[in-house]
């Protein structure tokens, strides 16, 4: 199992995730038509050419995604009950086709569950950046973990 139990996390531990991702148009269509987001600034290539951007700009919520599933090899893959939650969502830069995204992880808080004694909720800070380092996606997710068997 690739996750983490509870007790393996502690404060201030930071997780550079090694896999990377390079997003293409065809993730944006996808995505957008997948969740019925017929926004131009996704979809219209040629409307895009008229904003200041000039073309697409990626699904933020792709976006979110991605930097969230790169996470999870290193943090939450099998030992994860649930989200319980995300806030403080930004996206300081857009993404655009071609640019190759990478993920960061810092623990900003760990707590036993009161009502799962097989559990505790760890608060994660996600970061994503693009292939220039630039902050693209910034959110902060609680996720109840499972504890290690005894």
């Amino acid at each position: 199992m690739a996750g983490l139990w509870f007790e393996q996390f502690s404060v201030g531990q930071v997780f550079e995730h090694e896999i990377r991702r390079t997003v293409t148009e065809a993730d944006n269509v996808w995505f957008s038509s997948a969740t019925y987001n017929p926004a131009a600034i996704h979809i219209d290539a040629e409307y895009c050419k008229t904003t200041e951007f000039g073309k697409p700009l990626v699904n933020s919520i792709f976006t979110l995604g991605l930097v969230i599933g790169l996470s999870v090899q290193d943090t939450t893959l099998g030992t994860t009950i649930a989200n319980l939650g995300m806030s403080d969502t930004r996206f300081p830069k857009p993404v655009f086709y071609g640019d190759t995204i990478r993920s960061r992880t810092t623990v900003k808080e760990l707590r036993e569950s009161k009502s799962r004694p097989n559990a505790g909720i760890v608060t994660f800070l996600h970061q994503g950046f693009n292939q220039r380092g630039e902050e693209v996606c910034t959110c902060t997710r609680q996720g109840l973990m499972l504890r290690k068997p005894a």
